[in-house]
């Protein structure tokens, strides 16, 4: 008899003796694109060597879509999403589901499912082994909870406390006091600055969620990606599966624009008394969107300026010269808007001063000058040979996919990665870092020593 186990078993028997000679192939693996009648839009990669098959279904329904006074919406519907589905048309087959219930379901499929949401996507994932009957059963199982979550009414407040007294937590480290000025001085007003708070989470009900997931989660405005063991029909019919429970639609009204993200008018410096041993740090300012053409030579710049680790400009300046801080970083948080460029550090509070100072310099020294040789080529090195990593599984493979569905990019940006970086220039990424960043009127925060 074949059971689930059986199958789990033989599978991760393949996939051990295919991982070695299957992952060089799959940057080369093409991307297949199309549109479903239902108006979603479909992206695959036929990965046929393990019988597994890993989905992400992206809707434009992330916590920029939070409406005003109610921070945190879209992430209560994502978090609620795992706590109970409806019953089906037929009660016998399709009984009602609790969390417990949820739960077991996906254990007996030997399957998993997952929700999330961050500023701009909501998300969920689904992976299944592609033995015919158990992805059949994992994709109805998915569809409701993509489709018909119940939201239970009960529920809804106890989670709501935890959460609540999470946040509250929360706000007795240096970190987030730190973090919540930063973003509230770098994106203003914008979706992106707006803080979950206990406040706004007590103005989300039921009612809330339920109209949040009627208005943004159609199959219309599904992007969904897929990668695993499954052709372009097979990949068809799994799609029209999991948006099965969803509203059928004759279209898909245009969702309002969200606004962007100022640009600073002028430098801004906070310091925040806190009883900590460290002093943090932050500095930064509005960023790039990730389909910003510049994209690939930012990331290479800012590789050497602070997000490269040890190897960095920051952390050869900030900490091996001067012993100010045991790391430091650098890092853009591009998205569908202008994600924050952010230098980060923790220092003792008396050099906290300096450790400023010294940051400062270095991103404005860079910023003016750009690279040397030397730093361009061993950042090349470390980015092309680090590539293969980016992509050794199913799953790693997929979040690129996703990223490129999600951010339009062309169908072939992963083939084209590496020679795009390889053939950039100094002049080229001097450029870049300084089109988009003006030292001059950053962001500063710092959390940390008594008041």
């Amino acid at each position: 008899m074949i059971t689930i186990k059986n199958i789990a078993a033989r599978a991760l028997l393949i996939s051990a003796g295919a991982i070695f000679y299957s992952n060089s192939a799959w940057a080369l693996l093409p991307i297949q694109h199309w549109t479903e009648g239902s108006g979603a839009k479909v992206y695959l990669v036929e990965s046929p060597v393990i019988p597994m098959v890993d989905v992400q279904i992206d809707f434009d329904a992330g916590s920029r879509r939070d409406p005003a006074g109610q921070s945190g919406l879209a992430s209560a519907v994502a978090a609620m999403a795992s706590k109970g589905v409806k019953a089906g048309r037929d009660t016998s087959t399709e009984p009602a589901l609790d969390e417990n219930g949820l739960g077991e379901a996906w254990a007996d499929l030997g399957a998993s499912f997952e929700v999330a949401a961050d500023n701009d996507r909501l998300q969920y994932s689904l992976r299944s082994l592609t033995d015919p009957p158990l992805l059949d059963k994992a994709a109805r199982l998915a569809a409701r909870q993509i489709g018909e979550p119940s939201f239970p009414a009960d529920v809804w407040p106890r989670d709501r406390a935890r959460w609540s007294a999470s946040i509250k937590e929360s706000l007795t480290r240096p970190a987030t006091v730190a973090n919540h000025a930063f973003e509230a001085a770098v994106y203003g007003s914008h979706p992106y600055g707006v803080q979950t708070t206990a406040e706004t989470l007590a103005r989300i009900s039921v009612a809330d969620m339920q109209a949040f997931h009627t208005q943004h989660i159609g199959a219309c405005r599904a992007k969904v990606s897929i990668v695993g063991a499954v052709s372009r029909t097979q990949a068809q019919a799994l799609v029209a599966t999991l948006l099965s429970r969803l509203p059928v639609s004759t279209g898909c009204a245009p969702l309002p624009p969200v606004g962007e993200i100022a640009a600073l008018a002028a430098p801004a410096e906070q310091n925040i008394p806190f009883t900590s041993a460290q002093a943090h740090v932050l500095i930064g300012q509005p960023g790039f969107q990730r389909r910003d053409p510049d994209f690939v030579a930012l990331l290479v710049g800012n590789h050497i300026l602070g997000g490269g680790g040890f190897v960095s400009r920051l952390t050869n300046e900030v900490r091996e010269k001067r012993g100010l801080s045991y790391s430091v970083y650098s890092y853009f948080a591009a998205g569908m808007h202008a994600g924050a460029f952010t230098v980060g550090l923790q220092t003792r509070p008396d050099q906290a001063a300096q450790a400023v100072k010294v940051s400062r310099d270095v991103i404005a020294r860079f910023v003016a000058e750009g690279p040397t040789e030397a730093e361009l080529r061993a950042a090349k090195d470390n980015l092309i040979g680090g590539f293969a990593l980016r992509i050794d599984s199913n799953k790693k493979l997929l979040g690129n996919v996703a990223n490129i569905a999600w951010n339009e990019l062309p169908l072939d940006y992963l083939d084209q990665w590496t020679k795009k970086v390889e053939a950039l220039t100094v002049a080229d990424v001097r450029a870049a870092m300084a089109k988009k960043l003006q030292p001059e009127r950053m962001v500063t925060v710092v959390v940390g020593g008594k008041p």
